[in-house]
């Protein structure tokens, strides 16, 4: 099993040239972390760093830092969303991740859309950003005709909402519903559940063996979102970059369940 994975998924598990630094491996910025919800923020920067992101800034929609500094990983840079997008040093954006659902978040997102799409860079968008999405069709159709790599990781209700449909029409239907909103978004869609479906733009579909009911509690989205993002800063190619972490994602959740970890 180990040898197919990595046959699979050969530029993740590629080993690291010895003379290899961190700016070889992609600077990403997450951005998310409304007042109250900064651990959803967090959950996904420590999930990046964890992945292999040579840099990662953890953009904080507060006009003021929580903290200083995260105690467990003092490595992870930190930022608001007023100011990340001057950092010239940025290779891929995440959004979403506990932003809130207010004016400002939504400008936020706008101007994120706007940002990946001039300067060609990944964006993954995820939990809050999707519903702003489904809510704006202006930004909606904005997003629809960018170049730039775009991610959308809805579960099945923000997959309803996305197509205006009912939750229900998702589940009965999960195949079809990917492809639709990779279709509307031209996008690559990560269909969230029993059986991750990942679409690509045309429509191309796989589905994920990996994964349990562990992952069912607050914050696993989240750090799918993270592993998602430092793959692509990493210029992993997105077919291995998206489908590679859906996969460990769930192979980590299978393996404390072996272990006897709920």
């Amino acid at each position: 099993m180990k040898t197919e994975i990595i046959k699979k998924y050969p530029h993740i598990f590629a080993p690291r040239p010895p003379d290899s630094h961190k700016g070889n491996h992609g600077t990403l910025a997450i951005i998310g972390g409304a007042p109250g919800m900064s651990g959803a923020l967090i959950l996904a920067a420590s999930a990046a760093l964890l992945s292999g992101c040579g840099r990662v800034y953890a953009a904080f929609c507060q006009t003021q830092l929580p903290a200083p500094w995260l105690p467990n990983h003092p490595e992870i840079m930190l930022s608001t969303s007023s100011t990340i997008h001057q950092n010239q040093s940025i290779d891929s954006w995440a959004i979403g991740c506990g932003m809130g659902n207010g004016d400002s978040a939504l400008q936020t997102l706008h101007h994120t859309i706007k940002h990946s799409h001039t300067h060609q860079q990944p964006l993954v968008i995820d939990a809050d950003a999707l519903n702003l999405l489904a809510q704006n069709r202006t930004i909606s159709a904005e997003l629809a005709h960018s170049n730039a790599l775009t991610v959308l990781t809805p579960h099945p209700a923000e997959a309803a909402r996305l197509l205006a449909c009912d939750t229900r029409d998702i589940q009965a239907q999960r195949p079809q519903s990917a492809r639709q909103l990779a279709e509307k978004y031209r996008a690559w869609i990560v269909l969230k559940g029993h059986h991750t479906l990942i679409a690509d733009p045309h429509g191309k579909l796989a589905t994920n063996d990996s994964g349990n009911a562990a992952l069912a509690t607050a914050g696993s989205g989240d750090v799918l979102t993270g592993m998602i993002a430092a793959f692509l800063a990493q210029q992993i190619p997105p077919e291995q970059a998206i489908a590679g972490a859906v996969w460990l994602h769930g192979a980590a959740a299978d393996h404390f369940s072996e272990q006897g970890i709920p």
